[in-house]
């Protein structure tokens, strides 16, 4: 009956030990994605801002081109 219990309590500790190496294999994933995803945010942010700034320029911009030029 100690025998059984031992090695019972031998394949909890494997597994644990095997889950424990999961869950820090996954945290590591997850910092990784969570390091890309602040990247792209960034990344988004500044094309939005820029795609901001060029349609400002051409709003301001486009009057100038519909005005027919003095020669007409």
């Amino acid at each position: 009956m100690a025998a059984e219990s031992e090695a019972r309590l031998v394949d909890i500790e494997t597994k644990l030990a095997y889950l424990e190496d999961t869950v820090l294999a996954l945290n590591d994933v997850v910092t990784q994605q969570q390091k890309q995803i602040d990247q792209l945010e960034t990344k988004i942010r500044r094309l939005v801002e820029r795609v901001q700034q060029i349609a400002t320029l051409a709003e301001t911009a486009a009057p100038a081109a519909n005005e027919k030029p003095p020669h007409y």
